[in-house]
């Protein structure tokens, strides 16, 4: 049986060609009720995107990366499935690249790897300077993850100083006073850990407790042994918190293990709070508090600011040999088409209180 066409689905759709491209390309004008239409009769007819044809029509190689810095912290596991899943909506492939936080790498990652294989990058710098992004010519596109280094690209992150602020803010509602930080800054550096850090310091101002600088515990990196490390030294020395702020959910994971071993109960003694609401908080013992960051918005913000910047870039007067043709909008996350402002997107987070510092749900002594 021939393989179906896009004139196919539109017959038994009912509707036009240029309907059900509008539909493959999520463009934004279109009812909910067309799409569903549209979709039925893709669905029915086992219609398949004709991806070489459309890459060569267009420019592009259906190819996007995605780079990271690390993929064994769950936190970029999980966003990467976000990533591919959004980009398999839209019919794109996913290469995905980890940069171990080498500064080098991104720059490479920044460069498009020095090729034309791939349509556009989503990066999420650790090492990066400003003056690497200043330098960076929109050859391929890119979006950056994560704290904004310089306002000549186009970003999406959660606001961590606020998150941090408020995760403090619910430990000191608890009557805790004594609260570290596993994982804080204080340094003047752009980054996630001194925005989180500029978060948790000002909640404390905010309840006229008074800044220790003995309560930033650095850590050499962002797992769990580290943050275990950190909690053991201190406890060492003869502190005793009341509560921990940990910066991620794998420094918290690490936490919770150091307390046990020194028999400090969580949350009795200490509460703990993380970042990120990676799965493994989730079945921790206790399970953990956390914030968690809206990980399906920001790969469904990133993919769409990601195309809109291809689509400009891939437009018949944006090529030089003056070929191809748009596959239409991106929509309403990304931004229509032709906007060259660099878009600063702020996406959602919440915080999911476990056992870690709301206790656990009582039960009546029986399995």
């Amino acid at each position: 049986m021939a393989r179906p066409r896009i004139k196919d689905v539109a017959r038994h759709a009912g509707v036009s060609e240029k309907t059900v491209s509008n539909v493959l390309n999520d463009y934004v004008h279109v009812s909910e009720r067309t799409r569903r239409v549209v979709q039925e009769a893709i669905d029915h007819l086992g219609y398949r995107v004709n991806l070489a044809g459309r890459h060569l029509r267009s420019g592009r190689t259906g190819i996007i990366a995605l780079v990271v810095p690390e993929l064994d912290v769950p936190y970029f596991a999980e966003l990467a499935r976000h990533v591919v899943r959004e980009a398999e909506r839209r019919s794109l492939t996913v290469l995905i690249h980890q940069s171990g936080g080498d500064r080098e790498r991104e720059r490479a990652a920044l460069a498009g790897f020095g090729s034309d294989f791939v349509d556009g990058v989503i990066l999420s710098p650790l090492a990066l300077a400003p003056d690497d992004l200043r330098a960076h010519t929109g050859v391929p596109p890119t979006v950056l993850l994560g704290e904004l280094l310089t306002d000549g690209a186009d970003h999406v992150a959660i606001d961590n100083e606020r998150a941090a602020r408020e995760a403090t803010e619910h430990l000191i509602a608890l009557g805790r006073r004594r609260v570290l930080t596993v994982g804080g800054r204080d340094d003047p550096g752009v980054g996630t850990a001194q925005a989180r850090t500029r978060g948790y310091r000002a909640a404390l101002a905010a309840a006229g407790i008074a800044l220790d600088p003995a309560s930033l515990l650095p850590v050499e990196a962002f797992h769990m042994a580290d943050g275990a490390a950190a909690v053991r030294r201190v406890l060492a020395e003869g502190v005793r918190p009341d509560a921990l702020l940990c910066l991620n959910d794998q420094l918290a994971l690490g936490a919770l293990r150091a307390l046990h071993e020194y028999g400090a109960r969580v949350p009795q003694d200490v509460a703990v709070i993380g970042f990120d609401d990676v799965e493994g908080g989730r079945f921790s013992v206790p399970a953990l508090s956390t914030v968690s960051p809206d990980k399906e918005a920001v790969a469904r913000v990133a993919v769409a600011l990601l195309l809109r910047r291809i689509e400009e870039a891939t437009r018949p007067e944006a090529r030089p040999d003056g070929g191809g043709g748009a596959d239409g909008g991106v929509g309403a996350d990304g931004g229509g088409p032709g906007s060259a402002d660099p878009q600063d997107r702020v996406v959602a987070h919440r915080l999911v209180l476990r056992e870690s510092t709301e206790g656990a749900v009582a039960r009546d002594g029986t399995w």
